[in-house]
């Protein structure tokens, strides 16, 4: 076995990879956009083809449509010759990749695929290849080097196929309007599910269990309050109007200043600014509002209204609930 240098291989394998991408973007032409509406157009679905390392990019690529609104799904040329072309309906689309253009696999089938739909596109790197030919419309992207030192191991040629992918289904995205409510109805599930479709209002301590006194009560009796709903805050109010918040570093304040608990009043010593969010807004966005002003708590008022006041949120929750 021959000593090698296994960091400067990678670094040569990235860089040659980088370079491949690079190039990529040189190599989007206006058939890319004739691409696009064509499948904007296309009634049914996209159904992605491929075989080997093409067949996994086509797989992932797929998957990613599926996820951003474009509704796809892959099938293997192989499957196809044995049953699932009837899969297909004359309504669909179907986006072959095959980097030489000659995969054997699936020349077999373009006679069976042309029956089923006349709505074929085609990923190569030779515009002269049977499969290239066969599509009603052809792209061509070539990475020129592959990062195997034997040139054989599809490497630079897949991860380029791999972000042209990528680019389509975010062209197709921002054409369709596809935004975070529709992201969310497809992954409802997981860490990233829980940011997309977790509301403040899941999360809040709400209404009656949230901690609030009045303006007038005394600091003793709102730390009473404060202990007795656990959530180190309190609300204060003025005739049912939010007009200030008092939290443990208000109390640390009012400690190093000796401040009498039971001769001052909550409104002498609370923040009177305070940061608040709708009950209906995403929990992830009430974490980023806590991240940009450093705070840990909002007040979360209705939908409809600021000044109805409906409870608190913090950052422990957020945590808590996996949401951050």
């Amino acid at each position: 076995m021959k000593e090698k240098n296994f960091i400067d291989t990678a670094i040569n394998v990235i860089k040659t990879e980088a370079n491949a991408v690079k190039s990529l973007a040189d190599q989007i032409r206006p058939d890319f956009e004739s691409l696009c509406k064509s499948i904007l157009d296309t009634e049914g679905k996209l159904i992605l083809m491929g075989i080997g390392k093409s067949g996994h990019i086509a797989q992932k690529i797929s998957a990613t449509l599926s996820s951003t609104g474009t509704s796809s799904f892959f099938i293997h040329p192989t499957e196809a010759a044995h049953g699932d072309l009837g899969m297909i309906s004359k309504n669909d689309s179907i986006l072959i990749l095959s980097n030489s253009g000659e995969t054997k696999e699936i020349i077999e089938i373009l006679p069976s695929l042309k029956r089923s739909t006349s709505n074929i596109f085609t990923l190569t790197n030779n515009n002269e290849s049977t499969i290239a030919k066969a599509g009603k419309i052809n792209l061509t992207i070539n990475a020129h080097e592959e990062a195997c030192p034997l040139d054989l191991a599809p490497t630079s040629s897949t991860t380029i196929a791999l972000v042209f992918g990528d680019a389509l289904a975010i062209a197709l995205l921002n054409a369709r309007g596809f935004n975070k409510d529709d992201f969310a109805r497809s992954h409802p599930a997981g860490q990233l599910g829980k940011k997309l479709t977790t509301l403040v209002k899941d999360l809040a301590v709400m209404d009656e269990k949230a901690p609030i006194v009045d303006q007038k009560t005394s600091l003793k009796d709102a730390l009473i309050e404060i202990t007795e709903k656990k959530l180190g805050v309190t609300l204060i109010s003025n005739n049912k109007k939010i007009v200030g918040i008092f939290t443990d570093g208000d109390l640390r304040r009012c400690l190093n200043n000796e401040i009498e608990l039971n001769k001052t009043h909550i409104r002498d010593v609370m923040t009177a600014e305070f940061k608040s969010i709708s009950s209906d807004a995403l929990a992830i966005d009430a974490a980023e509002i806590m991240e940009k002003n450093k705070v840990f708590t909002l007040v979360v008022h209705s939908s409809t209204s600021e000044n109805d006041c409906l409870g608190i949120i913090t950052m422990h929750q957020l945590l808590e609930a996996g949401v951050v």
